[in-house]
């Protein structure tokens, strides 16, 4: 097959060339959408899954969506120790350009926006220090800052205004503001207090303004531990593997468009091969196009190429995690995955931190370091006390079978 002509793509957040299975959330956005500009009460939305089942790709798929309503977006992704005022105050300046009011309104929503994102923080004034030059950052803003509006330096009291007064203006303009936020469950914990606690005004008075998280299967317990509320505050919406009917469809119809056709002994191969994970299909579409000789593609030309896609994804998926921990952090993933396969559940289910413990003959306390470096690492995730998974799809049988 002509490798030129190859349809698929397994990149980190790149759009596929079908995005299969995702209708019901995308369609129930649209629903969000036009609900927000009737000036109905609408809940902000957080997606959750395990990395590799395009959390970020719906996410990008959702502000598109948003953009072609006429709302103003701006998108970010949080990072573990890094404070959420600069880059949302970026996300927020372009969501505000996206919308374009000129003068009055729009004038008064960058001037608040440069308060906000040139405010240093309430502790680090104390002691009379003047702020370092990090903390004077231009956000690019050429309107002067609104004094006493989002500059308290209290994170929440400052984002609740922030936000509030981006959806009157956007609410002046007869449209919405999106914000969407990647790795949302790396916030900082104030941030997320603050986040939650500027949701919550915003729901209650009815503001055009929603904010679309996307993160770890963590994530809701991370905002239920922040604000209880939380749990009433957002819509949930668990991102997962492809059925067998979507996993076809984003291997066929790209196909189809290139003129080539698979076997039917051929998609049973894929999906065996991927568990319905999207961006393991992307990846094993795009290796077995390239080993194929023609259409239609077999069973046969998948057993050619699935070595070549197997040490891909090892480098490439599995590999650059794997390397980021240090030997004793390996250590406790390897006794993970071999918890798992020695208890015959799926490699996916949780295990219990204390069964790692025994199999490493270790106190379970001497091994929380390990466990709570691999949690803010993002290799790992609990969603229940005492118990333990894998953020990555597969990953227990990439160590059984390569460390």
């Amino acid at each position: 097959m002509d490798p030129i002509r190859n349809p698929y793509a397994p990149g980190a957040g790149q759009r596929p060339p079908e995005l299969a299975g995702r209708d019901e959330q995308l369609d129930a956005f649209d629903v969000v959408l036009e609900r927000v500009a009737r000036g109905r009460p609408e809940r902000s939305i957080v997606l959750t899954g395990l990395r590799g089942v395009g959390k970020t790709v719906l996410l990008n798929a959702l502000r598109s969506a948003a953009v072609r309503a006429g709302w103003g977006t701006g998108k970010l992704e949080a990072r573990p120790d890094q404070s959420l005022r600069r880059p949302l105050s970026s996300a927020v300046h372009q969501a505000v350009r996206e919308l374009g009011p000129a003068g009055g309104a729009g004038d008064h929503a960058l001037g608040v926006i440069r308060s906000f994102a040139q405010r240093e923080p309430v502790a680090a004034t104390r002691g009379g220090a003047a702020p370092k030059l990090r903390d004077r950052w231009n956000p690019g803003i050429s309107v002067p800052a609104v004094a006493g509006r989002a500059d308290s330096g209290d994170i929440e009291i400052d984002l609740v205004e922030l936000l509030s007064d981006l959806g009157g203006m956007a609410a002046d303009t007869g449209r919405g503001i999106a914000v969407f936020i990647d790795e949302m469950q790396d916030l900082e914990p104030d941030d997320v207090s603050a986040l939650c606690a500027a949701a919550h005004e915003i729901s209650q008075t009815g503001l055009p303004l929603i904010v679309v998280g996307a993160g770890l299967p963590h994530l809701p317990a991370v905002l239920s531990a922040s604000k209880s509320y939380s749990e009433r505050l957002f819509r949930y919406s668990r991102i997962d593997r492809l059925d067998r009917a979507a996993a076809e469809a984003a291997l066929v119809r790209p196909a189809q468009e290139e003129g080539a056709e698979y076997a039917a002994d051929a998609l049973a191969a894929l999906y065996a091969a991927t568990g319905g994970y999207p961006y393991f299909i992307q990846a094993y579409g795009k290796a077995v196009w390239d080993r194929a000789p023609g259409s239609p593609i077999t069973a046969a030309d998948v057993e050619v190429a699935a070595p070549e896609a197997e040490s891909e994804l090892a480098v490439g998926f599995f590999g650059s995690r794997f390397e980021r921990a240090t030997p004793g952090e390996r250590e406790y993933l390897r006794a993970m995955a071999e918890v798992a396969a020695a208890s015959g559940a799926d490699e996916m289910d949780a295990v219990p931190t204390a069964d790692v413990a025994a199999h490493l003959e270790r106190k379970p306390q001497s091994l929380s370091p390990a466990r709570d470096a691999l949690l803010k690492k993002g290799l790992i995730y609990s969603g229940e006390r005492g118990l333990i998974a894998f953020t990555v799809p597969h990953f227990g049988r990439y160590l059984r079978d390569h460390t």
